[in-house]
């Protein structure tokens, strides 16, 4: 008989455990309840709901007075609504998303939500965030990145039966790599000066510190950490905060790193 993989529900729950104690009870239960999502409106053409967390982390990104900006996985479009709202008038934004399909629901919601003055400063591209670093022409190009990772996403999978019977411990492996990758890539895209918010929806410090403190070990002395200030509701970690639904009101799992790139 071949070696049975180690996933599904048990699995899922087995591993959350560990990293949480006997907290994991009441934060799973708190996963499955609904979030805290509000209705933002700041600038926009009417509401659009998005978690509160997920507001907090777009309004985390120090915005430059012009010249370029960055939301490097930006489908939906959430923060990338929220981040349109509050640039200047000399500043513009660049919605990316790899996806084809999430590009499309991307600039459908840019087109239905944002005036037309803020829209016509938005633009929506397509390439591969995590490879765009190697290329030596972007490097130094954006004065602020937004990187809302991929991730894990353990509420929806919570949610997902079939989504919980296929999760394995690989996944967190997989999304960690994949995070380490773009994050790198997006410190690279980066102006000297500039300021770089790295998100998830991860419970795992795997996806989370992990990456940052590859970053700030590998970019010692360029990369600078500046963490956002811990509101109510958020959690401190190592290098950021963590909203976590069983303490913050319903709201995330969504953390939230920050650094600014030392100028040489």
């Amino acid at each position: 008989m071949g070696k049975q993989t180690d996933g599904g529900g048990e699995a899922f729950d087995r591993f959350f455990r560990e990293l949480f104690g006997g907290r994991w009870d009441g934060l799973r239960e708190a996963l499955l309840a609904p979030g805290d999502a509000i209705d933002y409106a700041d600038g926009l053409r009417e509401p659009y709901r998005l978690d509160s967390a997920s507001v907090a982390a777009a309004r985390r990104l120090l915005l430059p007075d012009d010249g370029e900006i960055l939301d490097a996985c930006a489908a939906p479009g959430g923060k990338s609504l929220v981040i349109a709202s509050r640039m200047g008038p000399s500043a513009r934004l660049l919605a990316n998303e790899l996806s084809s399909d999430r590009r499309r629901r991307l600039s459908d919601v840019l087109d239905r939500y944002l005036p037309d003055e803020a829209r016509a400063r938005v633009t929506v591209s397509g390439f591969d965030a995590a490879a765009a670093g190697g290329r030596a022409s972007e490097r130094g190009r954006f004065g602020a990145i937004l990187l809302d990772a991929p991730c894990s996403s353990e509420r929806h999978v919570l949610r997902d039966e079939g989504a919980l019977a296929a999760w394995s411990p690989a996944r967190v492996k997989f999304l960690a790599r994949r995070q380490w990758s773009l994050l790198s890539s997006a410190f690279l895209l980066l102006a000297p000066g500039g300021c770089l918010v790295y998100a998830t929806c991860a419970l795992s410090p795997a996806e989370n510190d992990g990456p940052m403190r590859r970053l700030i070990e590998k970019y010692e002395g360029l990369a600078e950490l500046d963490p956002p200030e811990a509101e109510a509701g958020a959690e401190r970690t190592e290098y950021g905060i963590h909203y976590l639904p069983d303490v913050a009101s319903g709201a995330g799992p969504l953390y939230v790193a920050r650094i600014r790139k030392r100028s040489v």
